[in-house]
């Protein structure tokens, strides 16, 4: 983690333009961290069985959710990168402006500066004229220091390399600048001062010259600040542009470098053409010319002469011709020279082509490959020199790495960018040593070249000594000799151009070819080209496609928003319909508040009317008592009134009947009242409810408002983001267009250059011929090179498998490591005990921060206080400077003093900064520690991750453990449900029973006999039942023995989650337990408490199971803190495998095994043979150039003695020997090489073939477990349906079963039906029919036993009539006990079906509750998932404030760094404000010294001049006189007093001057105070605004998250606010609804009100009509009791007569009934004796099956007999048929060829006569002429066809004669096909007895047969073959067992032999030909 966290802020903090580097490195280590997880995964897969299979998968997806967490990281990291990019665009942006404010700082510093000094000057001048009364001298000392300082800065800002030093420095010089200006200020404050003060004494005396001249000086200053402000532009630009000059520089000198060489390789190519021409042969051919020349003109000198004349008309004409000729070849040799330029143009332009497309490419092809193809590309365009072609590889090379290089620095965030720096690296570096290499190649060029040179130049000089030579000789004949060469020249060039024009059209040719092959090459590139563009059109189509897509989703967003818009409208309408509602509202409260005034006034008036009522009353009760007064009086007057005391009480009557309705009325009014108090109360509830629906309304509108501006911005971001595409899209499409027009202008020009280049290309095409055969040579060593680089490359292939083995044994290491981690486990709780150890230790040390902060701040003030006695001690030192001169010095006993407390406090700073290293040891300590505690963290995680795994194990083994238990409980309930159904088949089976009892006759013994069947079925089923139940509780007990073995396994991990599990488990074993006892007993109330139980469990579980979550929250939010330390280690660990790898890579030549060392062996051997040999060659070679030399010297020096001739040929023999072996040892070189290659290639072949192997194992190994998982599967489904099956098998037997007794009773009652119906059609046939049918049985009998049986029958008929009154007693007897017994089955049945329909119900109940706990259970898991993704969420938002705290840390560091160096440069600046300060002081010193030195030469000046005037005047008085000497002596007296006093003005003046110089020097010191506190403000701020800077993109970060989270949440805020708008608008409605309805309703109870007193005033006069209604009443009802028991009387005589009928009736009908009951009787007593006639029937009949059965027996019997009489005779014939007499007949053949030729017939009719064959066929064979093999064939297929007996010649059959093989050959099988006879039908139903005719025939027809095959046994035979059965007419070819029941059957149907070919029978039709036929044959 450090090293990861330390890579990215080192790169930080070098420079922020350096982060997607940084940025690469951390993605490539990412990408390798994951890419060896995975090998290390794929190995494992290998390695590992089945059964880790699972639990690397587990950590494969683990892998892939942290790797997608990585690529989310990726992808913040890169939004941070595009960030801080932005951010440095803003801050180079910022630093800009900083740096434009600076200059125009510089340009006010510099106008001030001048300013100043214009003051200084006139300042100076106006002192010094003070000063100077008469004229003075001149004054301008100060000046000098300015102008020089002044001319500095313009000098410092002319450098051409300037850097970011530069910048520095000017920063540095603005500081100088501002140092000046401030010093100046000073200077102008005291000049500003003697100015003042000498303006008060004589300010006139300032000329208006002395303004002019400061007025010019001030344009003139002017002009200056103006050049130096260009200046500082200039300077600024020229920074600005610095980098890009430097790399314009680099290029260019680079771009310089390459024509240099190409340049240096065109004079090679020139050189070399020069060299290697015909220079060197043409003059040795030349030198042996002239001499042959001289020796031929010497001996032919006469003819010569004679020729002269002839020569010289020969010569004119050949001069002519010549000068043409040397025309032609200047000519020729432009045009070379031409074609040469125009050949190199097109090798430039293929060589800018080339790579024009290669950059076009799309992704640059690798370099080797690059320089692979370059290397067959230009050997094919411009084939030049070794070296040049070496060079121009090289700089292409180089061109390609530079292109690859400026392609990478664009590409950062590329994955693979440190593997491809890599590579460029390896790369460059072997370029490098090409480019060494050819520069040494280029070296040997040159000396070969000069050696050239030389040697041509000695060829001239002895050419040209030679020439002299001749001249001397031949001076007479120079002419005759000059015109001879001449001819000669003239012919040999006549031949050679004859010659060359031949090979310059051969060469035009081949140059046309290659032309035309440059042009095919040419169209490849631009069809490469034109895909290129293609794609790139492609590109544009899809950014189109994206443009019209982003366009699409605007139009989208566009859509949203109208529909938000629409809902907003909707919802506006929804608000107008609420108003609407509200107002309506408003109105119905206005009409209840109208309706409750009017109920308020009608309570009044009813309240008005109490009141006169309750008057009334009073007035009532006065006339009341008023009359009892008189009542009394009355009574004391009489006392026997009656009729007044009922008066009294009928007016007390009517009195409570008025209270009583005075009391109704108060209820009304209260219930009235408070019906008012209700509407008023749901009127306020209403208004409420109104305000929050205006409320949340509001709320909605506010937020849809947000909405849509949130759309509005991500629309505009849209269209900004479309409007750069659209700019992009340009671009390229400006692009696509400018290449386009490039590659045109290439087209055009190459096209140029072809047309140009044909004449060129021929005398190239000479010299390529040249070095085509060089090349060659080049080629083969190329190629092995190549060799040599392949081998290489399978070496390293198998350094890779080697690293991939030592990867295996990483990952052996790593399950290691997991193990000590196991270990570590142990140390944890100790880890633990350490980290509350070191969080003590860290609250120390947040103590001692907080003492070392203490100490800082004192450290701080310390500071101030130093600073401020320096500057007291600066104050001390001036004052004593400035009092030196005036005041007498003072003791240095402060001083001394104060540099005392200086030591003392640097002392203490001293110490100060000792506590400060000791406390960062301390701090550096504690870091070590924290790091240390976090490894252990990191550590414990893994343990926790590897506890987590372990803890999900064992949560799927016990949700296993729980489904296989609900399946047992499954199985149970339906082993119940068999149970039952068990039951009721029984209870059916007993009715069916007891139904086959009551149809036969004996019932009792039988009903006993099935009571014990069912007794028997029920225990076989009981015991079925137990035995099932042992079963269950065997595999209970098997389960409960895995379930504590399992417990034991899970105590090991973990044994809280255990003992949690384990309970779970006792519950799910007390579960089955009760389900095993509801099988015996159903308790449901125990259940239910059970239940509940295992809720509370389940509730007690989950609380538990949220502790442990939180808990784990908290490990896990410490143990994420401690992976990403464990990324780190991950990164040092690859870095050793990286080193690793390397190390395998040098070892892997040795540590290689098997064959492959052997070969490396024996190809080092090899080398090292080579080596020596080639030594050896080496060394011979030297002997020869050594022999060489001195031979030379021999022949050259005079001696001839030396070395012998036949030494040197000794020599040299040896020599071709050497060569001879050395090709020898190189051909087996290369042998050796080919097979050590091809032995590579097999090895590498081999290899590939394991690993796919391996792969076809493991995919075999998948199939295989595929396989088994299936194969479990089916064998398990296999299993259900053969339960099922029998299950089923069982239903179907009982099915039938019940089916077969249905059957029987049907069948029974079907025959009893039908022996009435008879009985009742026939009344006196019964007696007969018996008779009849014993006739038919016996028809021989005679008529007097028919009598006796007569008498016999009648006599049974009595006996049956006796039991048929028995039976119908019983019959009535069994009538009876079935209908009870019905009734108790019926009742049975009714209980069994409430019993089931009971049992059902609380099955219900159970599945039910128990589907109730699986919901809650379901619920309860959906509550862990849920909570287990927000702790997942949480974790994930933890890693990322995580990083993102880390990378703010990192910023934090970075921008300390800064601060830090900041104030370093701070001091330092303050350090040279000091110095200057102090010089300053100096300076200021020294100047008042001089200026007052000044003044004391100028006052003695002054003194002397006036002593002078003074001598003079006395000198002058003296002369004249010494009469004035006392008067002027008094004047001069008094001039001098004046003097005095002025002096001792001026020097008050002076004193007063330096007091206010002291004054303001304090002032400024104060000020200097004052902008240092000011510093410390600013760099105060600073850190506040970049801590500033930082919360606030931690809060740009964090509301980042927030809004996502806020626009999740307004999302469901407007989904729950339009669901709460609906259901408000629907409360509202139905609000309404209901108010409208309560407003009926008050309606209605007001009517009714209204209604109930006009009812009670109705009831008051209904009440007291009824009761005179009563009195009439009672009169009317004793009258109605009366008629009413009269009625009665009536109706009960009425009611007595019709009972009499009825009896009578019925009396009638049970007569009818016996008659009836009588008649049944008589048809039973018939059906009885039908019964007996029937039983008698079938005995009979069974009596005949019995016979039938016998004479069957017999039948068999008889054709058993058959069967073996023909097996006998078959056996006969097969031993007399098939032998001939070989004696006989080997006599007729011999005697047929030994008789005459007229006799031969004779002699074959014999042999026809013993070999069986007719005359009239023997006549035929012998009179027809066809004979062969046509004949043979037919003899021998169709000589079959004559022994058949019963099949005749069909028409179409013909003569088989002239018919093919295979047409006789499927005749014969037709032949065979056929039956002869048909075969006999023999069935049940033609079945005839034994006496009848038909029978007879068919037992006639069988013998017939016989007879047909026995009449040709008499000794005839056929031919015997050997393809064929022998086969006779004693044979028959029905087979005669066909006969019995087998059935028809052939003899050729039948099998043959195995050895001969057997063909099934077919039924060929008589249209299809024969090959149709045998096609159909062979198909089958």
């Amino acid at each position: 983690m450090s090293s990861w966290l330390g890579g990215l802020g080192s790169g930080l903090g070098q420079s922020l333009g350096q982060v997607g580097g940084s940025l690469a490195s951390l993605t490539d280590q990412i990408s390798n961290f994951t890419k060896d997880m995975l090998m290390e995964g794929t190995e494992e897969v290998e390695e590992l069985p089945n059964s880790r299979r699972k639990e690397i998968e587990a950590i494969h997806t683990v892998l892939r959710s942290e790797n997608e967490r990585l690529k989310k990281l990726c992808t913040d990291l890169e939004e941070k990168h595009e960030a801080s990019e932005l951010q440095i665009k803003q801050q180079s942006t910022s630093y800009r402006n900083q740096l434009q404010q600076k200059e125009v700082e510089i340009s006010h510093l510099k106008a001030r500066q001048i300013a100043l000094q214009d003051q200084l000057l006139k300042l100076q001048s106006a002192a010094q004229s003070t000063h100077s009364g008469a004229g003075g001298v001149p004054a301008a000392p100060a000046s000098s220091p300015f102008g020089c300082r002044v001319s500095h800065p313009a000098s410092a800002f002319h450098d051409d390399d300037m850097d970011f030093g530069d910048i520095i420095s000017s920063q540095q010089e603005i500081n100088r600048l501002s140092n000046e200006v401030a010093r100046l200020e000073s200077e102008v404050g005291h000049w500003r001062h003697i100015a003042q003060t000498s303006k008060a004494q004589g300010s006139n005396n300032s000329d208006q010259s002395e303004i002019c001249k400061l007025q010019s000086i001030i344009k003139e200053l002017k002009q200056t600040r103006s050049q130096e402000i260009d200046d500082h532009q200039h300077e600024m630009s020229v920074l600005q542009n610095a980098y890009q000059q430097k790399l314009t520089e680099i290029s260019r000198r680079h771009r310089e470098e390459l024509s240099d060489y190409e340049e240096q390789i065109e004079e090679l190519e020139n050189l070399l053409q020069q060299g290697c021409g015909s220079g060197v042969i043409t003059h040795h051919s030349k030198i042996h010319d002239m001499q042959k020349t001289i020796q031929d003109l010497q001996n032919e000198k006469v003819a010569s002469i004679k020729r002269i004349e002839e020569l010289e008309d020969k010569i004119k004409d050949i001069n002519k011709k010549l000068s043409s000729t040397e025309n032609d070849r200047e000519i020729l040799r432009k045009e070379q020279e031409r074609l040469n330029v125009e050949n190199r143009q097109i090798t430039e332009e293929c060589e800018s082509w080339k790579l024009e497309c290669r950059k076009l490419q799309p992704e640059a092809v690798k370099q080797s490959d690059t320089v692979i193809e370059k290397e067959r590309i230009l050997p094919q365009s411009t084939s030049v020199g070794e070296g040049v072609l070496k060079l121009q590889r090289a700089l292409s090379g180089v061109k390609d790495a530079e292109n690859e290089i400026l392609r990478l620095s664009n590409l950062n965030q590329d994955n693979s960018l440190t593997e491809d720096n890599l590579k460029l690296k390896m790369h460059v570096e072997t370029l490098e040593k090409q480019k060494s290499l050819l520069s040494q190649e280029k070296e040997e060029l040159q000396l070969s070249l000069l050696k050239l040179n030389s040697e041509y130049e000695v060829i001239k000089s002895t050419a040209a000594r030679e020439m002299d030579l001749k001249s001397t000789l031949h001076d007479l004949r120079l002419t005759l000799e000059a015109k001879e060469q001449e001819l000669n020249q003239s012919l040999t060039e006549k031949e050679i151009l004859v010659a060359e024009l031949e090979e310059l059209d051969r060469q035009n040719q081949e140059a046309t070819k290659h032309m035309i092959l440059i042009k095919d090459q040419l169209s490849k590139q631009q069809n490469e080209g034109d895909s290129i563009i293609s794609k790139l059109r492609k590109d544009l189509n899809d950014e189109n496609r994206r443009v019209h897509q982003l366009e699409d989703d605007k139009i989208n967003m566009t859509t949203e928003l109208d529909v938000q818009k629409e809902k907003l409208v909707q919802s506006e309408l929804v608000l107008n319909d609420l108003h609407l509602a509200k107002q309506k509202l408003e109105e119905k409260v206005e009409a209840l508040v109208d309706q409750l005034n009017k109920s308020q006034k009608s309570n009044l008036n009813m309240q008005k009317e109490n009141c006169g009522l309750k008057e009334h009353i009073k007035q009532n009760e006065e006339e009341l008592s008023r009359i009892r007064d008189e009542l009394t009086q009355s009574l004391n007057c009489n006392s026997g009134s009656d009729f007044k005391d009922d008066l009294l009480k009928e007016r007390e009557a009517e009195v409570r009947n008025l209270k009583q309705t005075l009391l109704e009325i108060e209820k009304l009014n209260d219930s009235l009242n408070k019906v008012a108090f209700d509407l008023k109360m749901e009127n306020e509830k209403l208004v409420l409810a109104c305000e929050d629906v205006r409320h949340q309304l509001e709320e909605s509108i506010a937020g849809s408002n947000q909405i849509s501006l949130e759309r509005n911005t991500i629309v505009e971001a849209l269209k900004m983001e479309k409007g750069q595409l659209e700019a992009e899209l340009s671009r390229a499409e400006q692009r696509l267009l400018e290449e386009a027009s490039k590659y045109e202008q290439t087209i055009k020009e190459l096209s140029k250059a072809r047309d140009l280049s044909t004449s060129a290309l021929q005398l190239e095409q000479q010299r390529l011929m040249k070095l085509s055969q060089e090349k060659d040579f080049e080629i083969a060593e190329l190629k092995k090179n190549i060799e040599q680089m392949n081998t290489h490359h399978q070496e390293t292939k198998e350094i890779l498998s080697s690293s991939l083995k030592e990867q295996k044994h990483l990952t052996q290491l790593i399950s290691e490591k997991e193990i000590f981690i196991e270990k570590l486990k142990e140390r944890s709780s100790e880890l633990q005990e350490e980290l509350d150890k070191y969080t003590e230790a860290l609250r120390k040390n947040e103590s001692l921060k907080q003492t070392m902060e203490e100490k800082d701040r004192s450290l701080g003030s310390m500071k101030e206080e130093n600073n401020h006695l320096k500057e007291e001690l600066e104050r001390l030192r001036e004052q004593q400077s400035r009092a030196a001169p005036v005041v007498e010095p003072k003791p240095l006993d402060s001083v001394t003093e104060l540099e005392s407390e200086v030591l003392q406090l640097n002392i203490i700073k001293g110490n100060l900064e000792e506590e400060i290293k000791h406390h960062q040891k301390i701090i550096e300590d504690q870091n070590q520690s924290k790091m240390q505690l976090l490894q252990s963290l990191e550590e414990q995680k893994k343990e926790m991750d590897e506890f987590k795994c372990q803890h999900e194990q064992m949560n799927v083994t016990h949700t296993r453990l729980f489904l296989e238990k609900d399946e047992e409980i499954k199985n149970l309930q339906k082993t119940v449900e068999q149970i039952k159904t068990q039951l009721r088949e029984e209870r059916q089976g007993v009715q069916t029973e007891n139904c086959e009892i009551f149809q036969e006759t004996k019932v009792q013994s039988l009903n006993i006999e099935n009571g014990s069947e069912k007794h028997d079925l029920s225990k076989a089923e009981t015991e079925r039942l137990v035995k099932g139940i042992k079963e269950r509780e065997l595999e209970i007990k098997l389960l409960n023995e895995k379930n504590i073995s399992l417990t034991k396994q899970i105590d090991q991990l973990s044994k809280d989650e255990v003992g949690k599990l384990t309970q779970i488990i006792q519950q799910k074993d007390l579960e089955i337990q009760a389900l095993h006892a509801r099988i015996s007993s159903a308790s449901y109330s125990q259940d239910v408490v059970y239940l509940q139980q295992q809720l509370q469990a389940y509730a007690m579980e989950r609380e538990q199971v949220l502790a442990v979550l939180s808990e784990k929250t908290r490990e896990n939010s410490h143990l994420k803190t401690e992976y990403h330390k464990m990324m780190d280690i991950i990164a040092a660990k690859e870095a050793a495998l990286v080193k690793l790898q390397d190390e395998n890579k040098k070892l892997s030549a040795r540590s290689e095994g098997g064959g492959q060392d052997m070969f490396r062996e024996t190809v080092q051997n090899l080398s090292r043979i080579i080596r020596e040999k080639d030594i050896e060659i080496d060394a011979l070679s030297q002997k020869c150039q050594t022999l060489l030399t001195v031979l030379q010297t021999s022949s050259t020096g005079n001696e001839v003695g030396g070395v012998n001739s036949n030494q040197f040929e000794e020599l040299l023999q040896e020599r071709d020997k050497l060569k001879q072996q050395v090709k020898k040892m190189e051909e087996w070189k290369q042998q050796v090489m080919t097979t050590v290659q091809n032995m590579q290639h097999e090895s590498a072949q081999l290899q590939e073939e394991l690993h796919q192997l391996q792969a076809q194992v493991l995919v075999d190994s998948d199939n295989n477990s595929k396989l088994q998982v299936d194969y479990t599967g089916l064998i398990q489904s296999y299993e259900q349906n053969e339960t099922k099956l029998k299950s089923f098998g069982q239903e179907l037997a009982q099915v039938q079963h019940s089916i077969g007794q249905l059957c029987s009773t049907k069948d029974l009652l079907l025959g009893k039906l039908d022996i009435i119906s008879p009985q009742l059609s026939s009344g006196s046939s019964p007696p007969s029919q018996p008779a009849e049918s014993l006739g038919t049985v016996k028809p021989d009998t005679s008529s007097e036993s028919s009598k006796q049986e007569l008498e016999e029958l009648r006599k049974s008929l009595q006996e049956k009539d006796a039991t048929i009154k028995t039976l119908q007693e019983n019959n009535h007897r069994l009538s009876d006990s079935i209908a009870a017994t019905s009734e108790l089955e019926r009742k049975e049945q009714e209980q069994t079906d409430s019993e089931i329909k009971q049992l059902k119900e609380k099955q219900d109940v159970l599945q039910k509750s128990l589907k109730e706990k699986d919901l809650l259970i379901k619920a309860k898991s959906d509550q862990l998932l849920s909570l287990n993704e927000n702790f997942t969420n949480k974790v994930n938002e933890n890693e990322l404030l995580r990083q993102a705290v880390t990378n703010l840390k990192e910023r934090i560091l970075i921008l300390e760094m800064d601060i830090c160096k900041l104030k370093e440069e701070n001091e330092k600046i303050v350090e040279t404000t000091r110095e200057k300060e102090t010089e300053y002081q100096a300076l200021q010193e020294t100047n008042t010294k001089f200026s007052m030195m000044l003044r004391e030469k100028e006052f003695e000046c002054h003194s002397m001049k006036e002593k002078a005037l003074a001598f003079e005047q006395l000198l002058k008085e003296k002369e004249q006189g010494k009469t004035g000497e006392l008067n002027q002596l008094l004047n001069a007296v008094k001039s001098m007093q004046e003097k005095t006093v002025k002096f001792q003005q001026e020097r008050d003046q002076v004193m007063l001057a330096l007091k206010q110089k002291q004054m303001e020097n304090s002032a400024l010191q104060n000020e200097v105070q004052h902008l240092r506190d000011k510093e410390l403000r600013l760099n105060q701020e600073l850190e506040r605004l970049r801590n500033h800077l930082l919360e606030s993109e931690d809060s740009y970060t964090r509301e980042a998250l927030a809004a996502e989270d806020r626009e999740a949440k307004l999302r469901k805020k407007v989904t729950v606010l339009e669901e709460k708008l609906v259901s408000s608008s629907n409360a509202m409605e139905n609000a309404s609804h209901q108010a409208s309805l309560q407003v009926e309703s008050l309606q209605e109870q007001l009517n009714m009100v209204s209604k109930q007193r006009d009812e009670t005033t109705l009831q008051l006069s209904v009440s007291r009509e009824q009761v005179k209604q009563y009195a009439l009443s009672l009169s009317n009802l004793q009258m109605v009791l009366e008629h009413f028991q009269q009625e009665e009387k009536a109706m009960y005589s009425a009611e007595l007569e019709k009972y009499k009928q009825l009896v009578a009736e019925w009396k009638k009908k049970a007569e009818n009934l016996e008659g009836k009951l009588m008649s049944l009787q008589e048809r039973f007593d018939e059906a009885n004796a039908a019964l007996d006639s029937a039983s008698r029937l079938t005995e009979q009949l069974d009596l005949k099956e019995e016979q039938i059965e016998e004479l069957k027996k017999q039948n068999e019997l008889r054709q058993e007999m058959l069967d073996d009489v023909q097996k006998k005779l078959m056996n006969l014939v097969n031993s007399t048929e098939g032998k001939v007499d070989k004696v006989l007949m080997r006599n007729l053949f011999i005697g047929h060829f030994h008789t005459p030729k007229h006799q031969r017939q004779e002699v074959l009719r014999l042999m026809g006569s013993i070999l069986g064959i007719k005359r009239e066929e023997m006549e035929q064979l012998l009179h027809e002429d066809q004979g062969g093999v046509t004949r043979w064939m037919t003899g021998w297929l169709g000589g079959g066809s004559k022994s058949v007996p019963n099949t005749p010649l069909r028409p179409n059959q013909q003569s088989v004669l002239n018919s093919s093989f295979s047409e006789l050959f499927v005749k014969f099988l037709e032949t065979e096909s056929h039956p002869s006879v048909p075969p006999p039908k023999l069935s049940v139903h033609d079945m005839k007895p034994l006496d009848s005719p038909g029978r007879r025939k068919v037992v006639t027809n069988v013998p017939e047969s016989f007879k047909d095959t026995t009449e040709s046994r008499s000794g005839s035979r056929t031919d015997v073959n050997p393809f064929l059965a022998p086969r006779s007419a004693a044979v028959p070819l029905i087979n005669p067992a066909g006969l019995g029941p087998g059935g028809p059957g052939h003899l050729l149907l039948k099998p043959i032999s195995d050895v001969l070919p057997t063909f099934t029978p077919l039924p060929v039709s008589p249209d299809n030909s024969a090959g149709v036929v045998l096609k159909d044959l062979l198909k089958q």
